[in-house]
């Protein structure tokens, strides 16, 4: 049997359409040394109004991929689910090391160990809720490279998705470990098609990106909206290329939407930048819809499908 677990239970792929697959909606975490916080504003009616913004363009599923330690509210996400109608699935997994919660001490735990807190999360659901993750993510590195500590938090992903089939997401702001990202996975058996590598446009150039497309990962171009100068045309020209070398098939897109300046009801981007903004700009240069189709339906969907059955 092939599904998506979602924060409501598993779903059959072909119910999901446009889905965004790097959000955050509850967000909380801060950096080790408890100087640095990154939050979003706290307050369910504002995130129903930015998922049914984003249901009015057509959004049908959005990947809320907020790891322990960083606020992850899997009980507000189902019940957000349930008053929109969007489907989300939220994710088991650890950010980069400046994030990693003091009190999981995974300085003192093997590999095996932080295997085995994911595989809990995923077979019996996340801190008594029953609630299931349907993504191993967002496994982040904080600098070019993957630290020994989190080295032994990226083989634990690895782990836990060989003995789960689901889905591997990773976080590589401004820099290329992606390669060394996928060098350990690839170690540990994971198979490349199951892999996105996270924030490949903080970094947008095309032979990196058309490097890690070509290993067979998909290239996560999740920062669509971002306000640095210059960003959102080098994304789309990167984009282009992209889908003209004929990796179209590897492409995945989203926001990381995660700080209140993000929401479209305080003057940010929101979550239907995608299909209001980007999109147009986009046919304008081109881009055919079966390629967005590809793009924002398809490929989601197969990444996100789980092929086994679910756990009971």
């Amino acid at each position: 049997m092939s599904y998506i677990q979602t924060v409501r239970g598993p779903i059959a792929p072909e119910t999901i359409d446009f889905t965004l697959v790097h959000e955050h909606l509850h967000l909380d975490m801060w950096h080790t040394s408890g100087d640095g916080r990154i939050g979003q504003i706290d307050d369910d009616e504002i995130f129903a109004a930015e998922l049914n913004a984003f249901k009015a363009v057509g959004g049908s599923c959005l990947v809320d991929q907020t790891p322990r330690g960083c606020g992850r509210q899997p009980e507000r996400l189902q019940e957000l689910s349930k008053v929109t109608g969007i489907e989300i699935v939220c994710s088991t997994g650890y950010y980069h090391e400046s994030y990693y919660p003091p009190e999981d001490a995974l300085h003192r735990r093997s590999v095996d160990q932080v295997t085995k807190l994911f595989l809990d999360e995923i077979q019996h659901g996340i801190a008594g809720t029953g609630i299931k993750p349907g993504l191993i993510g967002e496994i982040g590195t904080s600098q070019g490279w993957v630290s020994p500590l989190e080295e032994r938090v990226h083989r634990a992903a690895a782990r836990a998705q060989r003995a789960s089939g689901l889905p591997l997401a990773t976080h590589t702001l401004y820099h290329t470990a992606g390669h060394q990202q996928l060098d350990i996975f690839i170690e540990e058996g994971v198979s490349p098609d199951r892999i996105s590598i996270g924030h490949c446009d903080t970094f947008p150039s095309r032979a990196y990106c058309e490097s890690i497309a070509s290993r067979g990962a998909y290239v996560s171009l999740d920062n669509i909206g971002n306000d640095l100068p210059g960003h959102e045309d080098a994304v789309k020209q990167l984009l282009l290329e992209l889908v003209e070398r004929g990796y179209a098939r590897q492409v995945l897109l989203s926001h990381d939407m995660g700080q209140m300046p993000e929401l479209g009801c305080r003057g940010g981007r929101g979550l239907a930048y995608l299909a209001k903004r980007f999109l147009p700009s986009l046919r304008e240069a081109g881009l055919d819809e079966a390629t967005w189709h590809l793009m924002t339906v398809e490929n989601p969907r197969r990444w996100l499908t789980i092929d086994r059955e679910p756990n009971p």
